[in-house]
């Protein structure tokens, strides 16, 4: 039957037409104009940190990719629909008078150019949005470099799989996706205009069908044969087995010939459609098909699976012994972990008493401060204006201060709009008023201060120094000598920081609140972006949602407006082809307080390197740090080290690792980005920590891959685990027991084989499966040696009681102490909550000594930790006293404290009454002899002695912290009152004991 003519459909009125255009530009400028305006507000704060060429590089990157994209796909699509519809059948049978066909043909011809350009437009645009984010991938292609080292297998440069494997394999995926529209659309074009027909006995393929659905299917072939072509180097990153990634025995003897038969399988299936499509025949490319399937099928999966079970099982400690050992090299190579240092380390040594008093260098130097819990204690001391704060975690950094060189607790005391109250949270406070913080304050790390107030408390306090406007040199650093200067700052004000995610005000006409000058400073720096024009005053009016900005007096010529103001967001934006660590933190570079950031280079395809997951690795019992993404990632370099201006924001990148084949081509993508190492200042440099994050990742590795022999790394018998923390509880990488992983610790020590203490980042490591120790390891961060990796094996034959404890025993063995037992009753009640601090390992003396501090907190509003005891175990023994001199003398015996009490301790006497904050003493004292009825006031003395030890017995059982201060301020009145009675009295008269 003749082809029906086509059915106009009705037309559409102008007033139609203008309501539809109106509608698109509506839904288009709802669509673009949230991210136009984004696009204008980061091209407005690239120009502020100077780094617009990344930003522009990326732009343009991305708009490039997504025409690139959608011409392909959508004019592949265009080209496919103009194919199907010139070469359609002139006549159309139609099956009756109400074939459903009919209706859709119609409709399409009446509207030939809506569907002929409408489908691939808006199919390319879905696929230009989606392909280009990857513009990461592109620019390493374009601008990558070589390695220098070739793979085991193929001898191909690293950068090929690292730069060029990647691109291949995203531009076939493009041209799969294509072919595979393409294919469809001719398929259903076909059947919509009577090329494919249904009806009959086996239907009918006309001919232009049968070319143009063939030559597709054969291009598709074809690129099935070139991805075979690229699979063997894919081979290389395989996971087939459990134990380790890259290529086993059964992927090199198996899988791989089978990619190179289906590689020629496919080229000649191939043939056969393109053959197919023009002798009218399509029995060949049937017949063509199904032998790929069935090739696919056996050669590509059976094969390797028979492979597998009956000849490589059986003997898989010889099979991929080969494997194994490609592995090992690989990630050593990809992680870092070629020069590990390894020394074999009893862990069973003895120190003497007088061993640890003539320690110089580890003793004296053992951190009592525990950053993660003191960010309350520094707020309620130091904190002063409610509106300042500090991190939930604080970081540590070490400075040399009066000739000496130490570790201290540091922050930056920053403003933190959330503890706004009141009229403070008004618009005007909040974003012109309140927008700085002001001063770096540190305290030494191993020092407390137990003479607070004029209190005798039963815990200590951090001895913290502000370097802020009114104290620049950050005097009061040192105990013995509180007027010697400390940290001097030259512009400690505060503007960028971790607690500062909120946009600020600053310059021009309105004055903002600074401790040194009452309200009367203005921003005179070169942060932030000007709002003095009408243009960008909307614009942020916009995005922020705030007609404020557009109608307040308070904006006026020079005022500018901060955002983006976290230090790790300012690094993350400009460098984004970095994974920045969790942890930035503060240092004062030449009077300047900056804060640093590390930042890694990372990949997911080094040729036979293990596959980590990044956020599992890096996840352990901190609170208060940014966690990573759970990326899986095969090679890391920690290549980038940032700064962070806190009172301009300046960010400047430096290289730290010039040799990188990663951040060379990231360097020649944004040339000038990043400064040579040359431009580090040794200020700068004495600053810099062994990062964190990659510590963690190269500890999780380093507990299987420090082993040397295939056949031993294939039992796993000598394997350690990162061990738990049993001081906290928490996290998402737990045990059985609920315990996240300990994190590592940064301490000033002795490093094993140093004569002098230097800074390092240390963890211990266990047996597997087991809580003894295993191993301990440190990374320097001295510049003379940064980023050396140190570790004491302990002997693995140990047994019985020759075995070392591991953190979670000693733990054990701490709270099982009958002393502590006992103190923890008086402690653990319904006033006071016990925080138990960062439990460090240190080696001394051929042994391992393990030092905890314990710390005490008030379950009441504004209520902060204090020290109260500090924990000790070295061996078998265990030491528990309220100074670290006690617990070590009480380990070691007379004189071991010596070491630890003059550095640690001010030598200020406590005087006599309780902190109101901290609970007394466990141990009740004793009344003295009572008088002999010669000396009436001595009498009295010992009677007012005895009703005060009554009521502090009373007071110490009831768990009331406010009558144990009035007992034993009556205690102390006592006291003196039979000192001056006894000193009237004869030369037989008792004393008061321990006084």
């Amino acid at each position: 039957m003749a082809n029906r003519p086509p059915v106009s459909l009705p037309k559409l009125s102008r007033r139609s037409r203008i309501l539809l255009i109106l509608a698109a530009v509506i839904i288009l400028a709802l669509l673009l104009g949230a991210r136009l305006l984004d696009t204008y507000v980061n091209w407005l704060w690239f120009g502020e940190v100077h780094a617009r060429e990344v930003f522009s590089t990326v732009v343009l990157t991305r708009i490039v990719l997504f025409f690139a994209i959608g011409i392909l796909v959508g004019g592949t699509l265009a080209l496919t629909l103009w194919v199907a519809y010139r070469s359609r059948p002139v006549f159309v049978p139609v099956s009756g008078t109400d074939d459903p066909l009919s209706r859709y043909r119609s409709a399409i011809v009446g509207r030939i150019r809506l569907f002929g350009i409408g489908l691939p437009v808006i199919t390319g645009l879905i696929a230009g949005a989606s392909g280009e984010g990857d513009w990461q991938r592109v620019q390493l292609f374009l601008h990558g470099t070589s390695f220098g080292q070739t793979d085991p297998e193929f001898g191909k440069d690293i950068g090929f799989y690292a730069f060029s494997l990647p691109f291949y394999q995203w531009l076939l995926g493009w041209l799969f996706v294509a072919t595979t529209i393409s294919f469809i659309a001719a398929l259903i074009s076909h059947y919509l205009f009577g090329g494919i027909r249904l009806a009959g006995r086996g239907g009918q393929l006309a001919g232009p069908a049968r070319v143009q659905l063939a030559v597709t299917a054969g291009i598709f072939v074809l690129l099935k044969a070139i991805e075979y072509f690229f699979d063997r180097y894919n081979l290389l990153f395989s996971d087939r087995n459990p134990l380790f990634d890259g290529a086993t025995y059964t992927d090199l003897n198996a899988v791989l010939p089978a990619k190179l038969i289906l590689l020629c399988i496919s080229a000649i299936c191939a043939v056969a459609f393109f053959a197919g499509a023009f002798l009218r025949n399509i029995q060949l490319p049937a017949i063509a098909l199904v032998l790929l399937i069935l090739s696919g099928v056996l050669v590509g999966a059976a094969w390797p699976a028979v492979l597998e079970q009956f000849s490589v099982k059986p003997n898989a400690n010889q099979k991929e012994a080969l494997s194994i050992s490609r592995n090992m090299a690989a990630t050593k190579d990809a992680f870092g972990l070629n020069n590990v240092q390894y020394e074999d380390y009893s862990g069973t040594g003895q120190a003497s008493a007088a061993q640890i008093s003539a320690d110089t260098t580890t003793v004296p130097n053992i951190r009592l401060l525990d950053p993660n819990v003191l960010a309350p204690t520094f707020t309620q001391r130091v904190g002063r204006e409610n509106f300042y704060g500090f991190p939930q975690k604080l970081d540590i950094d070490r400075y040399d201060v009066n000739g000496k060189t130490q570790d201290y607790i540091v922050a930056a005391r920053e403003i933190n709009t959330a503890n706004l109250t009141g009229n403070q949270t008004n618009w005007i406070n909040k974003h012109t008023f309140y927008t700085h913080g002001n001063g770096f304050v540190a305290a030494p790390a191993n020092t407390i201060d137990r003479a607070v107030s004029n209190a005798n408390s039963d815990g200590g306090y951090p001895i913290a120094a502000i370097s802020d406007t009114q104290n620049p040199t950050g005097k009061g650093l040192d105990p013995a000598n509180p007027n010697a200067p400390g940290i001097f700052v030259s512009q400690p004000r505060v503007y960028y920081g971790e607690l500062t995610n909120d946009y600020a005000i600053v310059g021009g006409q309105a004055a903002e609140y600074d401790s040194a000058t009452s309200s009367n400073y203005h921003y005179d720096g070169a942060g932030g972006v000007p709002i003095d024009n009408w243009f960008n005053r909307l614009a942020f009016a916009a995005k922020y949602g705030e007609r404020n900005i557009l109608f307040s007096d308070a904006i006026s010529n020079g005022s500018k407006i901060m955002y983006n103001r976290d230090p790790r967001d300012r690094v993350q934006k400009v460098a984004p082809w970095l994974t920045v660590d969790g942890d930035p933190y503060p240092a004062v570079v030449d009077g300047k307080i900056e804060w640093i950031v590390d930042g890694y280079t990372t990949l997911n395809n080094y040729p036979y390197a293990q596959q980590t997951q990044l956020g599992e690795a890096t996840e352990d019992s901190l609170t208060g740090v940014a966690r990573q993404a759970n990326s899986s990632i095969n090679y890391i370099r920690n290549s980038v080290k940032a700064t962070v201006d806190a009172f301009d924001g300046t960010v400047t990148l430096y290289s730290v690792d010039d040799k990188d084949p990663v951040l060379k081509a990231w360097e020649s993508v944004f040339p000038g980005t990043v400064q040579p190492s040359s431009q580090i200042s040794p200020d700068l440099r004495a600053h810099f920590r062994y990062p964190e994050d990659l510590f963690k990742v190269q500890r999780e590795l380093l507990a299987r891959y420090h082993v040397s022999d295939p056949q031993e790394f294939y039992t796993t018998n000598t394997f350690w685990n990162v061990p738990q923390d049993p001081t906290q509880e928490g996290g998402t990488n737990l045990d059985a027991a609920g315990l996240a992983n300990q994190p590592g610790y940064y301490v000033l020590a002795e490093a094993p084989g140093e004569a002098n203490p230097t800074f390092q980042l240390t963890s211990s490591l266990t047996a597997l499966q087991r809580q003894y120790l295993a191993a301990w390891m440190s990374v320097s961060s001295d510049p003379k040696d940064y980023g050396t990796i140190r570790v004491l094996r302990l002997p693995t034959t140990a047994a019985g009681n020759s075995q070392v404890d591991g953190p979670v025993q000693v733990q054990n063995k701490f709270q099982s102490d009958s002393r502590f037992a006992q103190e923890r009753t008086l402690f653990s009640n319904q006033s006071v909550t016990v925080i138990f601090g960062n439990l460090i390992t240190l080696p001394l003396e051929g042994g391992f000594l393990y030092v905890e501090p314990v710390y005490i907190q008030q379950r009441n509003q504004n209520s902060y930790p204090q020290l109260a005891r500090v924990l000790v175990s070295y061996g078998s023994k265990i030491g528990f006293a309220s100074t670290l001199g006690d617990a070590l003398k009480q380990v070691f015996g007379d004189g071991a404290n010596q070491a630890a009490t003059s550095p640690t301790q001010p030598t200020t006497s406590p005087p006599s009454t309780p902190s109101s904050t901290a609970p007394t003493t466990p141990t009740t004292p004793s009344a003295p002899a009572g008088g002999t009825g010669d000396n009436p006031a001595l009498d009295k003395a010992v009677a007012d002695i005895q009703a005060a030890i009554s009521q502090l017995r009373a007071a110490q059982q009831s768990g009331n912290f406010a009558a144990q201060g009035e007992a034993l301020a009556a205690l102390d009145a006592a006291a003196k009152e039979y000192d001056a009675a006894q000193a009237s009295a004869p030369p037989t008269t008792s004393s008061v004991p321990g006084r």
